[in-house]
């Protein structure tokens, strides 16, 4: 590609909205123009990573025996009520009904669409095991559209759905698209791990998550340092303190209950100020209020610990659709604010997290404002409560079910794949005839990758003050050639430019040649912004000593190499490259969960 006939819009700014690099750096280098919140319009360099990394998608999806499919981005609401998400999927399901008075929805997810196209397809187990996939725009109305393509409210998404007879069949295909998963981001070329995740919304009793390491990301990731345990921080389980005991092995109540007045006091740590340091923040109890399908209810927890709203979710006194109660809810409902909660005297259904479990004399709210408790006993001041686990859990926890500490970083999930079982299947009736005669219901699994958001997981995880740093199999270009021509003067060094960059073409390499014959600064800036891995600079100085230059993205400064084999050196790096991200073997990322 000639840059003179190609669309390059860089810009010296970015709008001041941009939080996140990513975001800067798309808009400076022109990937992106926002159209409105949370849509994009994708530009050529842009689209060309996009792409790229779609085609890996697409290349290990066919290799693992999936079928490649369209469906419509426009849902009909009917299929959603059969499976039981039109009323509970949330705000972030965009509906609405056509001239006809008929409702639909733009699809954030296709469960639905592809089981209706399944059971009008398969009658028997013969016809099993199915995997179709697709590369679609999704849309989901995130209340707060926000970093760019990071957490836009349309996307472009590969999913995939794989039907099994049998649960055997079901794991044999999740492993499959696992290792899928794997090959596809060791191709890509980014550092990332698989862990242990929560199903959500989605459903499902398994799931993992693929995460792009980057200290900007949102996802929390706790592991053990000897690889043998990685999961999502919302993911991670919380042993009880007492190892699974009964909660009756907790010190003797010394104190006796007082009710104090504590005039503005809200927090745990005024609270802990309040009291002169006497009552540690493990022995305050923190009361949210939160309520779901089944109720409202109490939860109580240990004043320096937060609560796991997806563990709050899987209690039965909240159910589905868990949420925290607002402060007017909350008043509403107990007659005091947040900060003078307690579960004395509490008309809720409770629940305490186990950091409570061995706890006494214990400091909380009197539910009144600007009254606490001191000298709480459970058992003796308010019922026992029943013991869960609902705090999230932090660097510092015990590993799960095995020995050492948890330690923590951040990332960005590119990837989930999900065992969903029969959840939609039942639902919706996709059954076949079993061998052993009769029909059930097919399981399920799915399995998604965010396609635009992998740009910008790369972007956060590769950058520096000049712009991005893209591996060689997802960048715009692979190489760059600069020729620094003088207008009067530069015909042998552009011709030399020329051999280098139709030969680099013709050993199938990616390359842009930048003929604009703009200042030599301009073209190195526009370059490095771009985030392009190979630059190779022909000019009239090196032509002399029958040098050209080059310089990798990531190095600090550049290198003489022959002119004449610029353009065989520069395929090798890339060939070899791109076969060190292809081949091999699997991630260690993919070998723990």
């Amino acid at each position: 590609m000639r840059a003179s006939r190609f669309f390059i819009h860089t810009a010296k700014e970015a709008p001041a909205e941009a939080e996140l690099v990513s975001h800067r750096l798309m808009l400076r280098a022109g990937f992106v123009r926002k159209a409105a919140a949370g849509i994009y319009s994708w530009l050529p360099c842009g689209w060309r990573v996009a792409r790229k990394i779609a085609e890996i998608v697409r290349e290990e999806m066919d290799a693992a025996g999936c079928a490649e499919i369209f469906m419509p981005a426009v849902q009909p609401a009917e299929l959603w009520r059969e499976s039981g998400r039109w009323s509970v999927y949330g705000a972030e399901l965009l509906r609405f009904s056509d001239r006809h008075g008929r409702e639909f929805c733009m699809g954030p997810t296709h469960e639905e669409i592809v089981s209706d196209i399944l059971r009008a397809a398969v009658s028997g187990h013969r016809q099993l095991p199915v995997n179709l996939y697709q590369i679609q725009t999704k849309f989901r109305d995130e209340i707060r559209p926000r970093f760019g393509v990071m957490r836009s409210r349309e996307f472009i998404m590969k999913d995939a759905y794989s039907f099994d007879i049998c649960e055997k069949g079901m794991r044999e295909s999740y492993e499959t698209m696992r290792r899928a998963y794997c090959r596809i981001f060791d191709r890509v070329g980014l550092k990332y791990r698989m862990v242990a995740a929560d199903s959500g919304a989605i459903g499902g009793d398994t799931s993992h998550e693929f995460v792009v390491l980057a200290d900007s990301g949102e996802e929390e990731i706790l592991y053990d340092k000897n690889g043998n345990y990685a999961a999502n921080a919302e993911h991670v389980p919380c042993a009880a303190n007492d190892n699974g005991g009964d909660g009756n092995s907790r010190p003797e109540p010394r104190e006796e209950m007082k009710k104090i007045q504590t005039p503005g006091i809200t927090t745990i740590a005024a609270l802990h100020e309040f009291l002169g340091g006497k009552t540690p923040p493990a022995r305050s109890i923190k009361t949210m209020i939160a309520r779901g399908s089944n109720g409202a209810c109490a939860l109580l927890l240990a004043g320096d610990r937060s609560l796991n709203i997806a563990k709050a979710a899987r209690q039965p006194e909240i159910g589905a659709g868990a949420e925290l109660a607002s402060a007017e809810e909350a008043r509403e409902l107990i007659g005091a604010g947040f900060g003078s909660l307690g579960p004395v005297n509490m008309q809720l259904p409770v629940v305490a997290d186990y950091s409570l479990q061995k706890s006494a004399d214990m400091v909380c709210g009197a539910n009144e404002d600007g009254y606490h408790y001191v000298g709480v006993n459970f058992g003796r001041d308010c019922p026992m409560p029943r013991f869960a686990d609902l705090r999230a859990a932090q660097s510092g926890d015990a590993v799960p079910g095995g020995e050492g500490k948890l330690s923590s970083c951040r990332g960005i999930e590119v990837g989930h794949i999900f065992q969903l079982g029969d959840k939609y299947s039942k639902a919706m009736n996709v059954c076949a005839e079993m061998p052993e005669g009769g029909a059930r219901p097919v399981l399920m699994g799915c399995y998604g990758i965010g396609v635009t958001r992998i740009v910008a997981a790369a972007i956060e995880q590769a950058h520096d003050e000049r712009g991005m740093i893209f591996p060689d199999a997802i960048a715009p270009f692979a190489a760059v050639v600069i020729p620094i021509a003088p207008k009067k003067s530069g015909e042998e060094t552009r011709a030399a430019a020329e051999k280098t960059y139709g030969e680099l073409r013709a050993a199938g390499i990616d390359v842009l040649l930048d003929d604009r014959e703009l200042r030599p600064g301009v073209m190195f800036a526009e370059a490095d912004l771009l985030g392009i891995p190979h630059r190779i600079v022909i000019s009239p100085r090196g032509l002399q000593n029958n040098e050209a230059e080059y310089k990798h993205r990531a190095a600090d400064s550049p290198e003489n190499i022959p002119a004449k084999t610029a353009a065989e050196t520069i395929t090798k790096k890339i060939r070899s490259n791109l076969a060190a991200g292809a081949g091999g073997q699997i991630s260690r990322a993919c070998q723990t969960s």
